[in-house]
């Protein structure tokens, strides 16, 4: 007699690479309806980003919002103030933003110089003209539940998600990183009772024990500590998504001496993932189109134009 024994054949998983450029590229294109309504109404949306700071990083991303503004309609506006001045005259500079009826949005570049307190010059933005939602009246309406603008970086990783059929009610999400840019808001942007939210979330930081069980146990694992490759796979659980805030720079043999890379190791984690953001490509072209989502949404605010915005 034979014995026949049957086996369950290997699944191969297939990760899903999400792809940010093209996520923005629907937002974008979304945006143009709202953007010709408020144009009907005889109103372009005016952003206006300041600079104060030689570090080329900071010049590649304002030139980058700059040309996303003018690729969607928007009229953009940049002002550099020198690295040396004053704290007084940036402050100067974003109040006379404030009082600009064309200008609808202010975006200060960070960071700013050591003598410049970044919380002194965001809390002198108009808070109905902070696009970047970190003025203290803009944070606490998010915490509330009632955001104006949420901030972009935190908006682009909940429409990623969205994007890669992730929704993140009632799952575990695991932030590593606590800044007051990307990881604090984005707590709240993921447990906040709507659509995209009611998600039970850990905000991990540089003092918290056995990091990597709490990263493991995630449904979603978010990434945003500014060091390259931290997250390896030990530290994800089998089918996790995971988001990569991460922008960073090391030093590698290419004609520029360096190449870009996210906190998280990508082609390790690659396999455990059932989806992974790919650095670059990934998050960042995700904060541009969600600023110029609320630099359209400010000009209608200020303007008293209903618009649809996606």
């Amino acid at each position: 007699m034979v014995s026949l024994i049957w086996s369950r054949p290997a699944v191969t998983t297939v990760t899903t690479v999400i792809d940010g450029n093209e996520v923005a590229d629907g937002i974008r294109a979304d945006l143009t309806g709202a953007i010709e309504r408020l144009a009907d109404a005889g109103v372009r949306p005016g952003l206006a980003t300041v600079l104060m700071s030689p570090d080329p990083a900071s010049q590649t991303y304002v030139s980058m919002k700059q040309r996303a503004c003018e690729d969607v309609g928007i009229e953009g506006v940049h002002v550099e103030v020198d690295t040396d001045a004053p704290a007084t005259e940036l402050y100067g500079t974003v109040e006379g933003l404030n009082a600009d009826p064309d200008v609808h949005g202010i975006l200060v570049q960070l960071p700013l110089p050591e003598h410049v307190p970044a919380h002194e010059a965001l809390e002198r933005i108009d808070p109905r003209k902070d696009v970047d939602g970190l003025h203290p009246e803009n944070v606490g309406r998010l915490v509330a539940g009632r955001p104006r603008y949420k901030p972009c970086t935190p908006h682009g990783v909940q429409r990623l998600l969205g994007a890669a059929g992730v929704d993140p009610e009632g799952k575990d999400v695991t932030v590593v990183g606590r800044s007051e840019i990307v990881g604090k808001p984005l707590a709240n942007v993921l447990t906040n009772e709507s659509e995209g939210g009611n998600a039970t979330v850990t905000l991990c930081h540089s003092r918290t024990r056995d990091l990597a069980a709490k990263t493991r146990r995630a449904d979603v694992l978010v990434a945003a500590a500014g060091r390259a490759e931290m997250i390896g796979a030990d530290m994800v659980g089998e089918g996790a998504t995971v988001i990569d805030v991460g922008i960073n720079r090391v030093d590698a043999d290419t004609e520029k001496g360096y190449e870009l890379v996210g906190d998280v190791d990508f082609e390790a984690v690659k396999p455990k993932a059932d989806a992974i953001t790919p650095v670059p490509g990934g998050v960042g072209p995700m904060t541009i189109a969600m600023l110029l989502y609320n630099a359209t949404a400010a000009a209608a605010l200020q303007e008293g134009v209903d618009v649809d915005l996606p």
